[in-house]
């Protein structure tokens, strides 16, 4: 298990804290991979894979808690966290109750850890090209597009294409100084 502390922001209506995944989160995180809502947008992992995540020193396996109970709404899922390259993945990130400002905020908070915490100069994500919702998030949070993997990935419908997005840590540092990563 990941021994990081929970991470939380309270500054927002959208209040989002993310703390490490226990095994007892496993079944959460599979019934929202499994979500119709999510799985045409993702390539959901086995329960060993999850479990491995939550194990491995390289991985960060968050539970995304927010609202007024911080109720667990969501899981995210970084990898590289000790990469001698200081380029961490955003791997996943699957909130439940869409629109309600909670992929927003975890996303800063993940910029926060990744940055702050965990040191990294390029934090670096992977979207499914029909994936438009979660594409314009990452556009207007300074995610810049590096360039598609065409057809990369194989689904029931054929192939799809992923668009490779990052952030840099003084494109981070520059967004900081100009208020745009406080929590929506």
């Amino acid at each position: 298990m990941n021994a990081a502390a929970p991470v939380d922001d309270t500054r927002a209506a959208a209040r989002v804290r993310l703390r490490p995944t226990m095994s007892s989160d496993i079944e959460f995180v599979l019934s929202l991979e499994q979500d119709p809502a999510n799985l045409p947008f993702i390539t959901p992992w086995e329960r060993t894979q999850h479990e491995a995540a939550i194990r491995f020193p390289d991985f960060r396996h968050f539970i995304v808690e927010g609202g007024p109970g911080l109720d667990a709404v969501g899981f995210v899922i970084l990898i590289g966290c000790r990469s001698q390259h200081q380029s961490l993945e955003l791997k996943r990130m699957v909130v439940r109750s869409k629109g309600e400002g909670f992929g927003r905020a975890a996303l800063r908070t993940v910029k926060r850890v990744a940055f702050d915490s965990l040191g990294a100069h390029r934090l670096w994500l992977d979207v499914k090209s029909h994936n438009t919702r979660a594409k314009a998030l990452y556009d207007s949070e300074g995610f810049v597009v590096e360039g598609v993997l065409r057809e990369s990935v194989r689904t029931s419908d054929g192939f799809v294409s992923m668009v490779v997005m990052s952030m840099l840590q003084d494109e981070f540092a520059a967004r900081r100084s100009q208020s745009l990563e406080l929590v929506a």
